[in-house]
């Protein structure tokens, strides 16, 4: 059946106005004649990669590095967003040199520019710094003493004589770095994340983050430097650089959907998908609930769904849905999140890098807080993601607490500046920031189903997927429709490849579904 718009234009109806959705329409545009409608149940651009504005300052919701390994991804991005051709304020106050391109916009005086950011992430553990990921160096030891260091040698070298069965993400870290550095560095802050330990987790996160990455290919790459040889292991070498929009990830997609809005497609905000109706094995409209609560039905020859599968599969409508594959999706496991941004005369924590910063600032983008004794799971520092997501760079410090939650636990009940108060404080407990008063400002910022978990009925999501792929014009898309934590990236290619198919005349899902799943470590270079 088809449902041409008014210019008699097939139809796409695309479910949220995040990367993979944006990605989607934009595609459409520009490789079909189908007509795009977004249909985005919030007022934000984005999803989890919106930028929020706060009184002149914005947040990043999550941190995003814009680096990929696919290189249709990364000149899609330069197409939106071209690179800078001059110094940014950041640059020019540190005189520092970056990558420029020639006749590229100037931050200083164009707003629609990537910048080319350094990546610094490290631990905060024991109240010292460590490098992420764990370096074999002697300022390692240092800071972990004589007796954790022996004690992580000897774990070391019991993981190598002995591998345990790789059927948890505990086991999986294990094998790779010994018992005692998993204790140190892995599990506490992996059990933030997830409330779950990683004893109860699958293993499959741990190879989609952080596979290629040990103890042994740690060493055998620091041997390579030493003898001046390229290592085989390389890919445990993170990205040094990456780019990020002037004004933080949400600029380039409300910028993406102000083109797609030009070009003739739809971005209908505050609109929320209620039934999806299915006919003869394919969507035939859609029925969603506009701003002003009216249901309104749009009928589609396309549904891009980057919906949480969860939400997905209890809309449909004239389908009959088989009772397992409805129970696995309503026990879909998520993490919520939350981040308290807070304005600050100065961090208590300085510079003891060789990186040359503004004021002796940590040059660190984000760090990761495995203290046992506070709930925060990391720290951004939004001065060092791009100095105009401030409004006083040179005078205030801007940064983000993220904490790890689920929607209706104790921490997402909490009241709002109680749980401000509580950041606040565990900020002072650990000496990051001096006391209360160094803080001028605060907000806080909640993200429903921010990350796919990997436990529960996630192991029989396959049964859900297999039904779904009986739709033939569904196509699954993004970190949410797939319940895969996705990077940005990955979300952008899952939209690519459902419209390369699309265009094909095909109805094949099999290389939506199969981006990220064999993928290398995230942020490595080879």
């Amino acid at each position: 059946m088809n449902h041409s718009d008014c210019d008699g234009r097939a139809v796409a109806l695309i479910v949220g106005a995040g990367p993979a959705g944006l990605t989607a329409a934009r595609e459409l545009l520009d490789r079909t004649s189908i007509h795009p409608v977004v249909c985005e149940a919030s007022d934000a651009i984005g999803g989890i990669s919106q930028t929020v504005r706060y009184k002149g300052n914005r947040m990043d919701v999550g941190g995003h590095r814009f680096f990929s390994k696919s290189e249709r991804v990364t000149q899609w991005w330069r197409r939106m967003m071209p690179m800078q051709g001059a110094p940014s304020h950041d640059d020019m106050l540190l005189d520092r040199a970056v990558p420029v391109e020639p006749q590229g916009p100037d931050p200083e005086r164009d707003d629609r520019v990537m910048l080319v950011r350094q990546r610094v992430s490290r631990i905060f553990y024991l109240r010292k710094f460590f490098d992420y990921p764990i370096k074999l160096a002697v300022k390692t030891f240092a800071n972990m003493g004589l007796w954790r260091t022996l004690k992580a040698g000897g774990g070391y070298v019991a993981s190598m004589l002995h591998k345990r069965p790789e059927t948890s993400l505990e086991n999986f870290y294990i094998n790779r770095f010994g018992a005692p550095l998993y204790r140190m560095f892995f599990e506490d802050y992996t059990e933030k994340v997830w409330g779950i330990h990683p004893s109860k987790l699958g293993a499959d996160w741990g190879s989609q983050r952080v596979k290629g990455l040990s103890v042994w290919a740690i060493l055998k790459d620091m041997a390579a430097k030493r003898l001046g040889r390229k290592s085989d292991h390389v890919e445990t070498s993170l990205i040094e650089q990456f780019v990020y929009p002037k004004y933080g990830p949400g600029q380039l997609w409300e910028t993406v959907a102000a083109d797609v809005e030009n070009d003739g497609g739809e971005v209908l905000m505050r609109t929320s998908v209620k039934r999806i109706h299915v006919e003869q094995g394919r969507v035939d409209y859609v029925v969603v609930a506009d701003p002003d609560g009216s249901d309104r039905r749009i009928a589609c020859d396309h549904l891009f769904s980057s919906m949480p599968i969860k939400d997905l599969i209890a809309a449909l409508d004239g389908i009959e849905v088989p009772a397992d594959v409805a129970r696995i999706a309503a026990e879909l496991p998520y993490r919520d999140f939350i981040t308290v941004g807070l304005l600050v005369k100065e961090l208590k924590i300085k510079n003891e890098t060789s990186i040359k910063t503004y004021r002796d600032r940590v040059p660190d983008t984000w760090i990761y807080i495995q203290e046992r004794d506070v709930k925060v799971g990391r720290l951004q520092v939004f001065n060092n993601w791009s100095p105009y997501l401030l409004n006083d760079y040179e005078g205030t410090m801007w940064i983000g607490l993220e904490y790890f939650c689920t929607e209706g636990d104790e921490m997402w009940r909490m009241d709002r500046q109680a749980f401000i108060d509580m950041a606040i404080d565990e900020l002072v407990r650990i000496n990051i920031i001096g006391s209360r008063d160094d803080v001028l400002d605060s907000t806080q910022v909640k993200i429903k189903k921010a990350y796919p978990s990997y436990y529960g009925s996630y192991y029989e999501l396959d049964r859900v997927k297999a039904f779904l792929d009986t739709i033939d014009n569904l196509w699954c898309i993004g970190r949410n429709g797939q319940h895969r934590y996705n990077n940005m990236d990955h979300s952008m290619l899952t939209a690519m490849e459902a419209v390369d198919a699309i265009a094909a005349g095909s109805t094949d899902k099999r290389a939506v579904w199969n981006v990220n799943t064999e993928e290398d470590y995230h942020e490595t270079k080879k």
